[in-house]
């Protein structure tokens, strides 16, 4: 599968992951300018980006990135001087093992666009998916129906727009589901008698909003879905309400026993277990030092 294949089937799936470029080398390297790879939440690398003492370089700085957001422009060099040209702003690591050359390589995370769950099928929830979509949210849409089982875990906001039906249980439902942005449109009378009716924590409380929407005196579907959006817009940019991360097996690390580097474990990570101890290294000449001198010990 190509790489531009493989990317936007993770963006299809809302997987997180970091499109890693080789953008200057300078030999000996075995990776060339030009070559991709994907990196995920787990660690694995798919795509070649070097050998394997850059690889843990590039593991570890694109997790930092998946965490940041923010894309990263790295700098493996081998220990000791070398002339490379300067490239301001990069992140530069010092890699005891590498063979000698050089590598520049950009990350760029790719975090999937907030989901926005839209209940009802009315002129409110129509407009409302529109601009959603216009300012680059994701939109489901789902009828007045109280939450079903295959709703992605991944929601930033769910809004409730169905002007009757079980909307007090689609509050259950999304607040058991973690949902922090909950909106009922709803008169401030009508609002309030059904949270009331649910006997919400404080905490609760706090994550469902009703009336939904900037108080701007908005009228119209369109207005109102106007003043919806803009109060999602204001809860992440300001309130600090996310994209929720999907469950993921965390990245482990571990140092190397013979060279000190921080290895970040993956898939294919050297390893060697002696006496009920394992041992992680960041490349095979460290992997074979070790075992022979284990050996002759």
């Amino acid at each position: 599968m190509k790489m531009s294949e493989r990317a936007l089937q993770l963006v299809r799936t809302r997987t997180p992951f970091v499109h890693a470029t080789v953008v200057r080398a300078q030999q000996p390297t075995s990776a060339h300018a030009g070559d991709e790879a994907i990196l995920l939440q787990d660690g694995t690398i798919e795509g070649f980006v070097g050998g394997q003492c850059a690889q843990n370089s590039v593991r570890k700085a694109a997790l930092g990135a998946l965490q940041s957001h923010e894309s990263v422009l790295l700098r493996v060099l081998p220990d000791g001087d070398l002339q490379f040209p300067e490239a301001p702003g990069a992140t530069v690591v010092v890699n005891p093992c590498l063979s000698g050359g050089a590598l520049e390589i950009f990350l760029e995370p790719q975090i999937p666009a907030p989901l926005v769950r839209i209940c009802g099928a009315t002129p409110i929830a129509d407009v409302l998916a529109e601009m959603c979509e216009l300012v680059g949210f994701e939109v489901q849409r789902t009828a007045a129906e109280a939450d079903s089982p295959d709703s992605p875990a991944d929601t930033t906001a769910v809004v409730i727009a169905s002007h009757g039906g079980p909307e007090a249980e689609m509050i259950r439902a999304a607040l058991d589901a973690g949902v922090e942005y909950i909106g009922l449109v709803a008169s401030k009378v009508r609002g309030a008698s059904i949270l009331e009716g649910l006997e919400l924590t404080d905490a609760e409380r706090a994550r469902v909003r009703t009336p939904v929407g900037l108080p701007i005196g908005a009228k119209t579907s369109a207005e109102i879905a106007v003043s919806i959006v803009a109060q999602v817009i204001q809860a992440i940019r300001r309130g600090g309400l996310a994209v929720p991360p999907r469950p993921v097996q965390a990245a482990v690390e571990a140092l190397d026993p013979v060279c000190g580097m921080t290895v970040t474990v993956g898939p294919d990570t050297p390893h060697l277990t002696i006496d009920d101890v394992d041992y992680w290294f960041c490349g095979s000449g460290c992997h074979t030092r070790f075992a022979a001198a284990k050996a002759g010990s």
